[in-house]
């Protein structure tokens, strides 16, 4: 994404370098996307004066691009707002009878989908059990029955959709549209998801990692909005990091940045999924949260998970139990969230971000796992890093990969719309 370029009035040079630099043909469509981003994004919404202001271009310019814009139907203008004084400003936005588009969140242990329209609000959303363990062709089977139940309650049918943004719990090669060696997805290495999924469903799809969707969803709609460096902690079966920086997802040089629950927390500690022992994951992930539930219970320990079926425990039951006041479940949970304490204070020290934003099933528990994240953070900081850094739980709740992968989606259906690739009509998308 390209939103911060186009935040900073002091970056025009820069806009004006890369303006410089493009083919001639394709300036047009990247004022486009520029004007785009800034209605979508700007907190408070944006008016045509503003968004000249902040990309450098006339008010005549601005007003040609905004034209086109609702001509094609993807923006229209939306409510007027007055200062103290002065003249209303008309604010624009997306337009969100435009169409609709779907984001999934494939985790390791559910999946979940998110229908919404451009305006990206809620339509509907399912929920349910999946095992991401189970292989390509069994999960891929299961989300598009999911995807048609959805469709089917809500009276759409696929071609009615301008785009699939859909998260995995892996390493993603973006330009490749798959996952490379991923620790918690066996039978997926280099499975071609992406263009299956188009093939399958005959809509443009985006494939990410679901902690940068994380990232991205609390960026745009959730605890991080405004936020220039971030960090978004999932925290399921599996641990991993979106990392928002300078105003853009950080992906590495090979898609696996923020692949932290692979930090080795102790040599000699319990084996991990990866094959390596004493990583974060094995001591603070969802399954190493169930396992210890269970070893305590082995163990004689007063506790009301007893009352569980052993083979039954899970990260939630734990989270549930330690909300009643149940000892033995509290202090699992706080050594989770200390153990992760440790090793987001090894990021903070790296990275120095504005806000971490801790999500994911076990991450709802609150205040009982985040508190000892936060100790852990202030103790082994640097003070100049650890007092600037806010930790807070997601706004989003389970939602923010999901919402992560919509406003992927609707990045691909608008752009592609502004760029003349799509025709909406009657509140769907065509080919053109």
């Amino acid at each position: 994404m390209m939103w911060q370029l186009y935040k900073e009035i002091s970056g025009n040079l820069i806009l004006t370098f890369y303006f410089a630099q493009a083919p001639q043909q394709n300036v047009k469509n990247i004022n486009k996307h520029a004007v785009l981003d800034l209605i979508r994004f700007t907190p408070g919404g944006i008016s045509r004066a503003g968004i000249a202001k902040v990309i450098g271009l006339s008010r005549a310019a601005v007003s040609t691009i905004v034209n086109d814009l609702i001509e094609v139907g993807i923006i229209r203008d939306a409510e007027q707002r007055t200062k103290t004084s002065g003249r209303p400003r008309m604010l624009l936005e997306i337009n969100p009878n435009a169409g609709y588009i779907v984001g999934i969140d494939m985790g390791a242990s559910h999946i979940r989908i998110l229908l919404s329209n451009f305006g990206a609000e809620t339509i509907a959303e399912k929920e349910m059990g999946f095992k991401i363990a189970d292989g390509p062709d069994a999960c891929i089977t299961q989300a598009n029955t999911l995807l048609e139940d959805i469709l089917r309650e809500n009276d759409l049918d696929l071609s009615m959709l301008a785009a699939i943004g859909i998260g995995v719990p892996g390493p993603i090669d973006s330009d490749a549209g798959m996952v490379i060696a991923p620790p918690i997805m066996p039978g997926w290495d280099r499975f071609p998801i992406r263009d299956t999924l188009s093939a399958l469903w005959g809509r443009p799809v985006s494939v990410n990692n679901d902690a940068e969707l994380g990232a991205l969803g609390e960026w745009a709609y959730g605890a991080g909005r405004g936020a220039r460096d971030l960090a978004y902690i999932k925290v399921g079966t599996g641990i991993g990091a979106g990392l928002l920086i300078d105003g853009r997802i950080y992906r590495g040089a090979t898609g696996s940045a923020g692949e932290i629950g692979h930090l080795t927390m102790d040599n000699d500690g319990p084996l991990c999924t990866c094959g390596n022992r004493g990583c974060l994951e094995a001591f603070s992930g969802g399954n190493a949260i169930a396992k210890q539930a269970m070893q305590a219970v082995h163990s004689a320990k007063r506790t009301r998970l007893a009352l569980n079926d052993l083979g039954e425990i899970s990260a939630k039951d734990v989270a549930i139990a330690a909300q009643h006041g149940d000892l033995v479940a509290q202090q699992i949970m706080a050594q989770a969230g200390g153990h992760l304490g440790v090793a987001i204070a090894g990021l903070v020290n790296i990275f120095n971000p504005d806000i971490i934003v801790v999500g994911g099933g076990v991450a709802q528990i609150g205040d009982l796992f985040l508190e000892p994240v936060r100790r852990e953070v202030m103790r082994r900081s640097l003070p100049a890093a650890a007092n600037n850094v806010r930790i807070t739980t997601a706004v989003l709740g389970k939602r923010s990969s999901s919402l992560g992968a919509v406003v992927q989606a609707l990045s691909l259906a608008i752009y592609d719309v502004a760029e003349g690739k799509y025709v909406l009509k009657n509140e769907s998308v065509e080919v053109a």
